[in-house]
């Protein structure tokens, strides 16, 4: 392919440069798993049905291939048509032989069913706990909603009158940066349907893992359900949600809202006024606090309302609790943009399900490495797709022979120094020395 000359000197680029590749940060990838072993346990749930005698690559080993995939920012099967040659890829799944080919990922992703995706959920959670090396005192378990827009005739769409389209209604679950729960529904349901249910399984499992940890369920105002209030004050957990403002609400919350209409004429800023106050709505079987936000701003009184059990000031759990949830929009960002949990485009719903958790595997690995390796450094806090751009989408020549494979970094990769810092966290001390 030839390219507009630079001083008389012709341009010329073929793709014949033999074993070179552009993800050489694999290699972290491959360390992660070997730590933190989620792919491997995450395998054993995985029922293999095939004939013993016509196995060609493990369940274990395509699970990491399309795992790292996704990572790396392959979403789609057909990626692995050539992927499967690329010798980065085979040593990040431990492999010194071809992978295994689109089409038989694509039997290997239609194989699964319901039982496959509860028990991934398990070992996600699982691996959530060992990672805690103390016993923590709090858990704030952020609940929340999120459109997938699907584009053919998948079973289990459906039109949604909010986001004005064919979609999914995965349901997330966060505790902090850790995912613990990615759950498909269809989008013809209530948005806080089976929320009930997980927050019930998670409690259980964390309390039997920490018998004295506070669990705090929080959610914006679609998972405002008085049902779920009764069954946190009978389990004594916590919650903190939104819930919709009517007429009582606004009420109640008018004497604080005319004084910030009044400070806002005066100072011509912008006024907030908190309160709190015990309500019961009709179909409510106790009175509850509620907090309000007075607010008033150039655009008009703009009130808000939470419900909640919590102790302390009206403005600190507005602010600091309640408003903090709002991080968990950027967590199911990263899902969505950066590892294409919302690459649902198979006919059949589960194996819909397990891309969602294929994604959120991928995730889970980022989120070791951001927790455990990228501390004190330039990406402590970023997001995944940055992550992939500065850490894992180096350029490398390979060179493989039989007693050494040997990734020839880019000479002008500009965060060398990063990249060490990190191998040596990873990789065990004895071989980091050598």
């Amino acid at each position: 392919m030839k390219f507009t000359s630079l001083k008389n000197r012709k341009i010329e680029a073929s793709f014949s440069g033999g074993s070179i590749t552009s993800d050489g940060g694999i290699l972290l990838l491959r360390e992660v798993e070997k730590k933190i072993k989620l792919l491997k346990e995450a395998a054993k749930v995985i029922p293999d049905l095939r004939d013993p005698g016509k196995i060609t690559h493990k369940i274990e080993t395509m699970l990491q291939q399309r795992v790292l995939g996704l990572a790396l920012g392959y979403e789609d099967l057909n990626d692995h048509s050539t992927l499967r040659n690329d010798i980065a890829f085979q040593v990040g799944v431990n492999s010194t032989k071809e992978l295994a080919s689109s089409p038989t990922l694509c039997r290997f992703e239609n194989s699964t069913n319901r039982k496959i995706a509860f028990d991934i959920h398990k070992v996600i959670l699982d691996k959530f706990i060992e990672s805690r090396e103390e016993v923590p005192d709090e858990l704030i378990l952020d609940f929340d909603a999120t459109d997938d827009l699907v584009h053919g005739n998948q079973v289990g769409r459906f039109f949604h009158g909010y986001y004005k389209n064919y979609c999914f209604l995965p349901l997330y679950v966060f505790c902090g940066r850790h995912l613990l729960v990615s759950y498909l529904r269809p989008s013809n349901k209530d948005g806080a349907k089976h929320v009930w249910a997980i927050l019930s399984l998670l409690t259980k499992r964390f309390r039997q893992a920490w018998p004295k940890v506070r669990i705090t369920f929080r959610g914006d105002t679609g998972f405002c359900r008085h049902k779920m209030f009764d069954w946190c004050e009978r389990k004594d957990v916590s919650y903190i949600t939104g819930i919709a403002g009517n007429n009582r609400l606004y009420n109640k919350l008018e004497p604080f809202t005319n004084k910030a209409n009044e400070k806002f004429l005066e100072t011509n800023e912008k006024q907030r006024i908190f309160a709190d106050f015990m309500y019961k709505a009709g179909s409510w079987s106790k009175e509850r606090r509620i907090i309000g936000k007075a607010e008033h701003t150039s655009n008009g009184a703009n009130p808000r309302f939470i419900v909640t059990n919590l102790p302390g000031k009206p403005q600190e759990l507005y602010d600091n609790c309640y408003c903090a949830r709002g991080d968990m929009e950027n967590r199911i960002k990263e899902q969505q943009l950066d590892l294409f949990a919302d690459r649902t485009s198979c006919h059949n719903w589960w194996p819909n399900q397990f891309r969602l958790l294929l994604a959120s595997l991928a995730y889970s690995m980022i989120e070791y490495l951001r927790e455990f390796a990228l501390q004190d450094t330039v990406f402590a806090k970023s997001q995944a797709g940055t992550i992939r751009l500065k850490l894992f989408k180096i350029g490398a020549v390979i060179i493989r022979n039989t007693r050494r494979i040997s990734f020839k970094l880019s000479e002008y990769y500009p965060y060398q120094e990063v990249f060490k810092k990190i191998w040596q966290l990873l990789v065990p001390k004895g071989l980091a020395a050598t």
